[in-house]
């Protein structure tokens, strides 16, 4: 088969590997497309120590089952599906406890580091336990159905984080994940979401998607253009979805006293944080890592139209584009959110209609 491999810092090969193995609980899935994460980005650049070479990328994906193991039920040969990134054991106390995000055997498909390595979607076939696959909706496409894994990601942020109906929600950061952290965040009952960039094209697709609010937090003072908006400097909740020091300060800042953090971004392995402001305004920092099982709800909200990811797809690109695909997002200046990479450049039969 044809995969994309990261074989050294920002250089990626299209080049043939053997088909990967199954076991008996395992299932085979044609890839129809894969998205690139950011983290895939960062990663290609050599500066997270997550995705060391050589590795398959990839762990925003949809497809098709091609085969599955004796021991699989429910699922056989043209099922459309999509996928955890997460690979849970189903055994250990977290587990147990639907902690799937948490397992204490995980591995992450597409990442590698010192303590394992398991070869992503950025291929025509990937293999994985068929307990993590979930049934596409007639009504999505592979496009929109591989972004569900940075839906399921913000989604799980905006679940784990106390939001009151009608609470003022800001979501720092216009990225993928941030985008639809705004959407989350109003399905979870958030009466104004304010969303800050610094990238005007960023703020303006955010509006689209329902922002009440976009702010450029270098253009304008965020606390006045808050305060501005709701009356008041600070926010009920804010969801910070960019993973670096000065952001993460400027979320701290922007959370109202007693009020609720959550960091959803992971760029910057360690920050420097004013550790006064936190101890005296009381705040609760959480961080959010993956998703436990928002899979199927946000499939659902997604196919019904009130979680929307086709607007997020900037691009799609044959996988066989992977090096100009990443290079284009390694340096984009504006304009780009996500690249959608096709493997053999075309979707397998079993699309859906409307794609």
């Amino acid at each position: 088969m044809k995969a994309l491999v990261h074989t050294a810092p920002l250089r990626l090969e299209y080049v043939e590997r053997p088909m990967p193995a199954i076991g008996p609980a395992d299932v085979l899935v044609r890839v129809a497309a894969v998205a690139i994460c950011g983290s895939d980005v960062h990663g290609y650049t050599g500066s997270t120590g997550r995705r060391i070479p050589p590795i398959v990328m990839g762990h925003e994906a949809s497809g098709v089952v091609e085969a599955a193991g004796p021991q699989v039920a429910g699922w056989q040969a043209g099922d459309r599906v999509t996928f955890d990134s997460t690979i849970y054991c189903n055994e250990c106390p977290e587990c147990r406890h639907g902690r799937v995000n948490l397992c204490e055997n995980r591995q992450i498909l597409g990442v590698s580091t010192p303590l394992f390595r398991r070869d992503g979607a950025m291929a025509e076939f990937v293999a994985m336990p068929n307990w993590i696959l979930h049934r596409l909706p007639d009504a999505l496409s592979f496009e929109e159905a591989a972004l569900v894994e940075p839906a399921a990601v913000a989604m799980h942020a905006a679940r784990i984080t106390p939001i009151e109906p009608g609470a003022v929600v800001v979501v720092v950061g216009a990225g993928a994940i941030g985008l639809l952290a705004l959407q989350a965040a109003r399905i979870r009952g958030a009466g104004t979401v304010v969303i800050m960039d610094v990238r005007e094209e960023r703020l303006a697709l955010a509006r689209q998607l329902g922002a009440d609010v976009e702010v450029n937090s270098e253009a304008a003072d965020p606390r006045e253009a808050l305060r501005s908006a709701t009356g008041k400097a600070t926010a009920d909740v804010v969801l910070e979805a960019v993973g670096i020091g000065k952001t993460v300060q400027l979320a701290t800042e922007l959370t109202a006293p007693g009020g609720n953090l959550t960091l959803i971004g992971n760029v910057q392995p360690s920050i420097e944080q004013n550790l006064q402001t936190i101890v005296s305004k009381e705040l609760t920092i959480r961080g959010s890592a993956a998703s436990a099982g928002e899979y199927p709800m946000c499939l659902a909200l997604m196919a019904d139209g009130r979680l929307r990811t086709r607007p997020l797809i900037s691009r799609t690109m044959p996988l066989s584009d992977g090096q100009a695909a990443f290079d284009a997002l390694h340096g984009a200046k504006t304009g780009l959110i996500k690249i959608v990479l096709r493997p053999g450049g075309r979707a397998p039969s079993t699309e859906a209609t409307h794609a």
